[in-house]
């Protein structure tokens, strides 16, 4: 499948300049193409870091893993937005889709993966939109989530608004509620100025409610890497990923840390026992495993999914282990795979991704790449397998997701 430039991040703050810019994109990389080869920097120059791209010295096993071992659902994926977004503030029913359904099937049927859930399936007619374009095609092979509807955050009735939206998304076909991290990073009490809306504002206890009564899981991703709420300075192991995006860092302003967003997420767990929470990006604390298994333990209507974490899981990989064995019925498959080329290659959609969480998952090989790029973007480190056995297998590629749809695959 062909991509084309793209930062996801542009997108939460822009979408329309977003798309502008890939044409623009494309001239620039055409006009790199056809200039002449720069001159060789002398031989006793520094090195610049962004230049600098090891090999390493390893001789370790390689295995490939063409297929996973199981079926699986991939729990996370994005394959539209909406198009109208500003300040990272979504709003508005009309929809983008980043893929034809066919092209999407024909990777999927290469790499076993039976299902892919789209989350950010829109609201209203874009949710219907969304579930026509997917669903309808090939019906079994995708499922799709509904979003807040922010575009009516300033109405006092939106508490109201927003619970009868989850009934009419349930109604639609929608098979839960995805919430990003614009509660509470991006989304102001005047939509995009003002203060920062937290993310246990009461205003959404009736959405909260409303998916609990329903049973509409809600998939929610807050916060970010922990080093992202830090200075980007020497000793910040996300120097370089900070460096080439200074706008991903929350470090400063009126950002709340990292510490302070999980304590009001945690809140609004506590307060609605009835609602099941999916934790994306392994709780959205893979760095700590300690505090996620905390939180896993200390809230049983909450499960977790490792889309784009095994950058994070794979260095530390006895203590990944030990989680998975520990939490197998609680652990879905996932990658945060978008079909669009974008500036973290550990999300681009394609046969390399699967290949590297598959190898994660199902071998003992050691020191690999956890994204099919020359340098890994997430940090300069490798990871490890983790060679997990048939029955969590099963559990983590499917059983766990279909439990939580509500479905069977369908494997003919």
């Amino acid at each position: 499948m062909k991509t084309s430039g793209w930062s996801r991040r542009r997108w939460l703050s822009s979408l329309g300049a977003a798309w502008a810019g890939l044409a623009m994109r494309g001239t620039a990389q055409a006009k790199t193409q056809d200039a002449p080869p720069a001159s060789p920097a002398p031989a006793d120059a520094p090195l610049a870091l962004k230049d600098y791209q090891p090999k390493s010295m390893l001789h370790g096993a390689e295995t490939k893993v063409p297929r996973s071992r199981y079926p699986a659902i991939d729990m996370h994926t994005h394959l539209s937005w909406a198009k109208e977004s500003s300040g990272g503030v979504s709003r508005g029913e009309v929809m983008n889709f980043l893929a034809k359904p066919e092209e999407l099937i024909a990777v999927m049927d290469r790499k076993n993966v039976r299902m892919m859930v789209n989350l950010t399936g829109g609201t209203g007619a874009g949710l219907a939109e969304s579930i026509r374009v997917f669903e309808k095609a090939y019906p079994g092979r995708f499922a799709t989530l509904t979003e807040p509807s922010y575009g009516s955050w300033k109405d006092p009735r939106f508490p109201q608004i927003q619970a009868d939206a989850i009934q009419q998304a349930k109604n639609a076909g929608a098979r839960g509620l995805k919430v990003l991290k614009t509660l509470g990073l991006f989304l102001r009490e005047d939509l995009t100025t003002g203060p920062l809306v937290k993310i246990d504002d009461k205003r959404f206890d009736p959405m909260w409610d409303a998916c609990g009564a329903l049973g509409m899981p809600v998939w929610i991703h807050v916060s970010d890497p922990e080093a992202f709420f830090l200075p980007t300075d020497r000793y910040n192991e996300r120097y370089e990923e900070l460096s080439n995006h200074p706008d991903w860092s929350f470090h400063g302003k009126d950002f709340p840390s990292n510490a302070e967003i999980m304590a009001a997420r945690d809140r609004v767990i506590a307060r609605h026992p009835k609602t099941q929470f999916l934790l994306l990006h392994v709780g959205n604390d893979a760095e700590n495993l300690p505090f996620v298994s905390q939180t896993l333990d200390r809230f049983p209507n909450t499960m977790v999914e490792i889309g784009a974490r095994i950058g994070e899981l794979g260095r530390q990989p006895r203590t990944a282990a030990r989680f998975f064995d520990r939490y197998q019925d609680r652990i879905l498959f996932g990658t945060d795979a978008i079909p669009l080329g974008i500036e973290t290659p550990q999300q681009v959609f394609g046969e390399d991704l699967y290949r590297i969480y598959y190898r994660f998952l199902e071998t003992e090989d050691e020191y690999f790449d956890y994204a099919p790029a020359p340098v890994q973007p997430q940090g300069r480190w490798r990871i490890y397998g983790l060679g997990l056995g048939e029955s969590i297998l099963r559990k983590v590629y499917s059983q766990n997701a279909e439990r939580v749809l509500g479905r069977k695959l369908v494997t003919a």
